[in-house]
């Protein structure tokens, strides 16, 4: 059969690959590569992908397969409207060219007088055998590739040891129509390339597409996923093969590379049964999970020796902490407690507790001469004014100066402890508690931090997290008996609300219909929205939710919407 490279083409693309070297005529091994790709270190890249290729080859496979863009890594943005990058890709693939004696199968960006192609090639024995290019391009949420991507028009099958194979590439696979045209035309297998980023519940709709597909189809499935932290997302793997009835055969573990063989009999075209199925994670581990890897790779790749965190005596720090000592270890973890004159026994002992408890440098930095100096500069211009929220300010950047200079002094990275209730409300300061370089519960509503803090007690016979910092009432400590709930409804409460107008998009009248008292709906979400500029400021963070505030939910600064329109 002929190869058919010419993008402008809006038929099949029929390729046939040949091994002599195959080991068993009546099997076809596949390797599902669920590896870490890093956004722009395409030599780094392509060594991974020959080790891998090299690894597989060993362990008698025929087919490898990489994640979407594995070769440029995703997502790559901008990046890809670099002059250099044709040129780059090229001589990336080029150095594949003496791996012989396995098919890869690589997701890379592909570049010519067509246009730019988010695309898969199919390499073997120091040749292009062909390739496809992706059909439907997501521009929702995360995603933005109609930005940088032109469409693909054809349909690409490839013959391989008696076995018909269609490519396909992410989104392509959530469109019924590509893999029913691909059975149409002769598939016996789907073979998808993905960089699909965690959110929660993201793996159950997944499983339940590819169930669906195959079933609808009559074909197997093999389903790549990317794995690891690039920036704000978190590529969670638990890459499939999936038979043609819909049984998962083989799911790799998630949040972890793995190379997972499965192999496919080409008389009954059903793939062999899994030794040993992964772990399925509970809602709080596969957070939990999604978190530690986010920091860890955040501060692996931007080279950071390691992370600041201010430790407070609260839940928010004491639960940040835990996740930077599983991630980064904790020698690398750096906390510094900076009390005020408002800072209770209790935030000194049970931060004192926890520092200890996992073995982490721990410093007392007082900051009563930093806010008083302040104070007194300040002093002349206020002019006798009446104390307020200005003051209680004052405390939290003196702390985010402290931090920062530590930062700038030993060259770590400032991980700061504010979650999703809070900074949807605006309930944080600027150049103060905000000011750093990550934060780590971003996406992590105050309920969930309960729930997350509760989890990580459970893995150990002795708390990380002292029972004290779970059950007292929250405060920012920053003025005599203050607790949250004096500015804020009950977070039970709160986070309902924010729930149903940021991640569900409902108005103002229809979260009263949800239950919820108008006055205090009307409260948050003017607060929601007055806040838009905070967050615009604010670190990036880990996504784990449908809608995390960043680049998913883009707001105007200045606007006169109104609520109740």
């Amino acid at each position: 059969m002929s190869k058919d490279n010419d993008t402008s083409n809006n038929g099949t693309s029929n390729i046939t690959v040949t091994n002599d070297a195959a080991v068993s005529p009546d099997t076809v091994t596949f390797a599902l590569a669920q590896s870490h790709f890093l956004v722009g270190d395409i030599t780094a890249n392509v060594e991974k992908m020959r080790t891998l290729a090299l690894q597989a080859r060993a362990q008698g496979t025929d087919v490898i397969i990489f994640p979407e863009l594995a070769l440029l890594g995703y997502p790559p943005q901008d990046l890809l409207l670099r002059p250099s990058l044709s040129g780059r890709i090229k001589s990336a693939l080029s150095t594949l060219s003496d791996i012989e004696d396995i098919v890869m199968i690589v997701g890379y960006p592909h570049v010519d007088h067509h246009g730019t192609f988010n695309s898969a090639a199919i390499l073997h024995n120091g040749h292009q055998k062909g390739f496809y290019h992706k059909q439907y391009l997501p521009n929702y949420g995360v995603f933005d590739e109609r930005r940088y991507f032109d469409k693909g028009r054809n349909q690409v099958l490839f013959d391989y040891k008696g076995i018909t194979i269609g490519l396909l590439i992410c989104e392509d696979l959530w469109e019924k129509n590509l893999i029913a045209e691909l059975k149409q035309q002769g598939a016996d297998l789907i073979i998808s390339l993905n960089a699909s980023p965690f959110e929660l519940k993201k793996q159950d709709a997944r499983e339940t597409m590819l169930v669906k597909r195959s079933r609808e189809n009559k074909l197997p499935i093999i389903y790549v996923n990317a794995v690891g932290g690039q920036d704000d997302l978190v590529f969670d793997g638990g890459s499939m093969a999936v038979q043609a009835d819909g049984t998962i055969a083989h799911e790799a573990s998630r949040f972890m590379t793995q190379l997972m063989l499965a192999s496919l009999n080409v008389n009954t075209f059903k793939f062999n049964a899994q030794v040993k199925a992964p772990l399925t994670l509970s809602r709080e581990s596969e957070m939990y999970q999604a978190l530690v890897v986010g920091l860890r790779d955040y501060v692996k790749y931007s080279g950071f020796t390691g992370v600041i965190v201010g430790l407070s005596g609260g839940i928010d720090s004491a639960l940040t902490l835990c996740i930077a000592v599983d991630a980064l270890g904790a020698d690398k973890v750096y906390a510094v407690m900076m009390p005020y004159e408002y800072t209770s026994k209790i935030s000194l002992e049970d931060a004192q507790a926890q520092a200890r408890r996992l073995n982490i440098s721990y410093t007392v930095c007082p900051i009563f001469d930093a806010v008083e100096g302040i104070r007194h500069t300040l002093a002349p211009l206020f002019n006798k004014s009446p104390a307020d929220t200005t003051e209680e300010n004052i405390q939290a950047r003196a702390r985010g100066v402290i931090l920062m200079a530590l930062s700038n002094k030993f060259g770590h990275l400032v991980i700061t402890t504010g979650n999703k209730s809070e900074l949807a409300v605006g309930y944080s300061t600027l150049y103060g508690d905000m000011a750093g370089g990550f934060d780590v519960l971003k996406d992590v509503y105050k309920s969930q931090v309960y729930d997350l803090a509760n989890y990580r007690n459970r893995l150990e016979d002795t708390p990380v997290i002292p029972e004290r910092v779970i059950t007292r009432p929250p405060s920012a400590e920053l003025r005599p008996d203050q607790i949250d709930q004096d500015s804020l409804p009950n977070y039970d409460v709160l986070d309902g609300i924010l729930t149903l107008y940021v991640d569900e998009d409902l108005g103002y009248k229809d979260i009263i219909d949800k239950g919820f008292d108008a006055n205090v709906v009307a409260k948050i979400i003017t607060m929601v929205d007055k806040s838009e500029h905070k967050r615009r400021q604010a670190p990036i963070g880990t996504k784990i939710s449908h809608k995390a505030f960043g680049r998913e939910r883009r707001y105007p600064l200045v606007n006169k919407w109104s609520i109740k329109g």
